[in-house]
């Protein structure tokens, strides 16, 4: 039961950690019943208009819980999707004249509008929402700024403008535009977009007596407390049911290593060439700057080379990547056609710490002792740490040739970038894409803010073996797979 004010981050954490109890105990349809009045009992609301709402809008979540649509019922097909009973369609006019209005006589944004929206009333300007188109000029030329821009938080958060509304002013996603950053989920106060979710399958994996590895993405430490290292996280793991954990660092360093030399051939032959670990910056340019798409590494992902690597060494692995990351489940998904290609299945760091509570297993502090992937491995989970690790990985096989990178930070800087790009204006030769600020420490499948986990993350790395990715790679000598398999998919989700 939750709490006498409970945020929505309580909301989602509590029906993520009732499924996954249910599901380790066996009861997963009998407990579909129950959670919502578990969860809210009544009489009185917690955090909606009544308690019928309120268990709607939990019954949603428990269907995207267990990967189904809340609307039909069949599995989702998509990574991002809009739970109908949480949105409340948000009924506001964007622009607004707000009481710094000085009615000024220069009248700019009655001179700036085209639709005659704006008309000077009495006391101030006032603007016709029936008229009113949004193009947002009369915001622009007001010297006062005394005209509010009051757009809808997922809509402002969406980097490719993927956000729409219905008849019934509720939102309504463009599956075709969709990156499935998941910015929207993170800035929607109401939680009305989220993420559907495989957590029920892992756990039935766990539960069957095929092995099953995880794959812990970089930015997994730090973000589980102060001093939970990833020898703590794997003592978790295998306490959860997983035969090993592997670090993704270390298939990073493959990708840093592999991804240099494409990098030297596309120098000398004048191409320029973007990154390829990051999903949604791949989808956004597949989606909108497809005349870029040939122009993106055929370097597999990190996720993809960690996963070859632990089918490499028992061919019948079940591979589980967890990470920050939304966009992952669809680049999982997106390949699931053809076997052994990727990760299996994904988890956020959101839906293993409900399992985690799940199952009642505490993460404890323990120092670094086993690490498998180099520190520049480690920093893909950056902003520029990618650069830095091909530059890396450059200079250990002996490249000569000075590599420019132009290092985007968020869905801004590298739209502005691949604009460039496409124009042929790009002064650098080569791009590194992070849609999330920051990088994947900044993903929205995270339990923890990322300054705080930074601040945990560089405490633990302080004392690390500051290996070469030659050496980080020596450890895995013998071991050979296929990094340049990159093919297009049938579908994405």
């Amino acid at each position: 039961m939750l709490h006498e004010n409970p945020t929505l981050v309580d909301v989602k954490h509590e029906v993520l950690y009732l499924v996954a109890k249910a599901a380790f105990e066996g009861r997963l349809d009998e407990a579909e019943t129950t959670i919502p009045y578990e969860i809210v009992p009544g009489p009185q609301p917690a955090f909606r208009c009544c308690i019928y709402k309120e268990r709607e809008v939990v019954r949603e979540r428990i269907s995207l819980a267990r990967n189904r649509n809340p609307l039909t019922g069949e599995p989702c097909r998509n990574t991002v999707l809009i739970l109908p009973a949480a949105c409340e369609g948000c009924p506001i006019t964007r622009y607004v004249v707000t009481d710094n209005c000085q009615k000024c006589m220069a009248k700019a944004c009655f001179n700036s509008c085209n639709f005659g929206a704006v008309t000077i009333e009495r006391d101030k300007a006032h603007i016709d929402p029936q008229k009113c188109r949004e193009c947002g000029r009369c915001h622009d030329a007001c010297p006062y700024h005394a005209i509010a821009d009051l757009q809808r938080p997922c809509k402002r958060s969406c980097p490719v403008d993927a956000i729409g509304m219905d008849e019934n002013m509720r939102v309504r996603i463009d599956d075709e535009k969709c990156i499935r950053c998941g910015q929207c989920i993170a800035s929607c106060p109401f939680g009305a977009v989220s993420d559907s979710s495989r957590m029920t399958e892992v756990i039935e994996e766990l539960l069957s007596d095929r092995p099953v590895y995880a794959m812990m993405a970089p930015a997994g430490e730090g973000q589980f407390g102060a001093g939970v290292s990833m020898d703590s996280i794997r003592d978790g793991l295998k306490e959860l049911g997983f035969k090993d954990m592997v670090e993704v660092a270390l298939g990073a360093d493959y990708v840093a290593y592999e991804e240099a030399k494409e990098w030297e051939e596309a120098l000398k032959d004048g191409r320029k060439m973007t990154t390829s670990c990051c999903p949604s910056f791949v989808h956004m340019i597949r989606r909108h700057f497809p005349q870029l798409a040939d122009q993106i590494s055929t370097t597999i992902s990190p996720m993809a080379a960690t996963s070859r690597l632990i089918r490499a060494q028992d061919p019948d692995a079940v591979c589980i990547f967890i990470g920050p990351c939304i966009a992952k489940k669809s680049e999982a998904g997106q390949y699931q056609h053809i076997p052994g290609y990727n990760a299996d299945l994904v988890l956020t760091f959101e839906e293993l710490a409900a399992m985690f509570e799940a199952k009642e297993i505490q993460l404890k502090p323990k120092a670094p002792e086993h690490q498998q992937g180099s520190i520049y491995g480690k920093n893909f989970a950056k902003s520029g740490g990618v650069t830095k690790a091909v530059m890396q990985a450059h200079t250990e096989a002996g490249g000569k040739d000075e590599l420019r990178v132009r290092t985007c930070n968020g869905a801004e800087e590298c739209k502005k970038a691949l604009i460039l790009m496409k124009a042929g204006k790009l002064p650098e030769d080569f791009l590194e894409g992070m849609i999330c600020v920051g990088g994947c420490v900044g993903g929205p499948g995270s339990i923890k803010s990322p300054m705080k986990a930074n601040a945990d993350r560089n405490k633990l790395m302080e004392g690390m073996d500051a290996r070469t990715i030659e050496g980080s790679m020596a450890a895995q000598e013998g071991i050979r797979f296929e990094m340049h398999s990159r093919k297009e998919a049938a579908g994405e989700n």
